[in-house]
């Protein structure tokens, strides 16, 4: 009994923590909302226009940590205990969270430049990377699952990290040729949201062995 109230103390604390370093990281996006004025008097539609690939990085950035905090959300629902590589694996995580601010800064600073695209990208797709490691590594041991988990939500949640790690990597190869169009394909990743909220819709079924 004492082993299990200590698991599921550090699983909450693991938890409220990643949802504070990322309600962090969503925050630390809005800092770059800058508008340079022409005049110094005042403020035009024209200045806000110049300012479009701030708003956009913002925009994609914003709706990017969503569902990446909807999805960890969502496989910490069937995740009932952690241990240390399982606990490496989500710091890793928040780590290239944290980090997306500052791409986020350089894509609205040089949204044409490759450079800038190219460590967007891969931030994107290092975020993706953990993600995927926790749930595989968390999968793969039955005994941190909770009997709720299904066959087919654990294939559905193996499905939409591999869809993710191919957008990450084809991101990266086009930040090379069109950074625009890489931009576009990052984009894609946000019907996410609707493969993912068919996660919790699905009947129990066969318990996962």
């Amino acid at each position: 009994m004492e082993n299990n109230k200590e698991r599921n103390l550090e699983l909450e604390r693991l938890v409220f923590f990643s949802d504070a370093v990322v309600a962090i990281a969503i925050t630390l996006l809005a800092l770059d909302l800058k508008i340079a004025k022409a005049s110094e008097d005042h403020l035009t539609f024209a200045d806000i226009a110049a300012s479009w690939q701030k708003f956009v990085a913002f925009f994609l950035s914003f709706l990017i940590i969503a569902v990446f905090w909807k999805i960890h959300h969502e496989f910490f629902v069937y995740i009932k205990q952690i241990n240390g590589r399982l606990l490496f694996f989500n710091i890793g995580w928040l780590l290239f969270i944290v980090l997306l601010p500052f791409t986020t800064t350089l894509i609205s600073a040089h949204f044409f430049d490759k450079p800038a695209m190219f460590l967007y990208s891969f931030n994107i797709f290092l975020i993706t990377l953990f993600q995927n490691f926790i749930w595989d590594y968390a999968s793969d041991h039955p005994e941190f699952m909770k009997e709720t988990l299904t066959t087919e939500i654990n294939k559905e949640n193996r499905m939409s990290c591999n869809i993710a790690m191919g957008n990450g990597v084809l991101a990266i190869i086009l930040s090379f040729i069109s950074p625009v169009v890489a931009f576009v394909i990052l984009f894609t990743r946000l019907l996410m949201f609707k493969l993912s909220a068919k996660l919790n819709k699905r009947p129990k079924r066969k318990r996962l062995k």
